[in-house]
């Protein structure tokens, strides 16, 4: 059994190697979960990966960063995933190591599943940013996504 990771962002589900049949591993989907019920109970989401549905809105590219190994990542983005009347912050993070101009990977408006790991930092002592894992400050108050998968929800 095989757990793939992307940046520092845990994939977590179940990973079934089919040994012999020359079929490719599947990745079993997870049930998607409301965007209000994570954010009624950071806490119990905060370090999670978790599957949500919604609208993209106010989508962001972001300028290169640059990783504590001083690697360059290019291509991250921003945006905010809708449900009813609740919204989740997303990030996407940048393909590190190859300079390349990538736009986001979904326009304002699109229905999309988005698979991606839940960061409630006040609730939790550490969340993930772009300079890798780091200690919760006071200020830190934000429940946030980081996503590993957006996929169009087609309905």
């Amino acid at each position: 059994m095989m757990i793939w990771a992307r940046f520092i962002v845990p994939l977590t589900g179940v990973l079934l190697t089919l040994v012999g049949t020359g079929t490719p591993p599947l990745l079993l989907a997870e049930e998607p979960i409301s965007i209000q019920t994570i954010l009624e109970e950071p806490r119990v989401y905060h370090l999670r990966h978790v599957t949500m549905h919604g609208t993209a809105r106010g989508v962001q590219p972001l300028a290169p960063y640059t990783v504590p190994n001083g690697t360059n990542c290019y291509g991250a983005y921003l945006f905010r995933l809708e449900e009813d009347d609740v919204t989740i912050p997303v990030a996407v993070l940048g393909i590190c190591g190859r300079p390349l101009v990538r736009d986001p990977d979904i326009e304002d408006g699109d229905r999309i599943e988005v698979s991606a790991t839940i960061q409630a930092p006040s609730h939790g002592g550490y969340y993930l940013s772009f300079k890798g894992l780091e200690v919760v400050t006071e200020q830190e108050g934000v429940v946030q996504a980081v996503a590993d998968r957006i996929l169009p929800l087609i309905e």
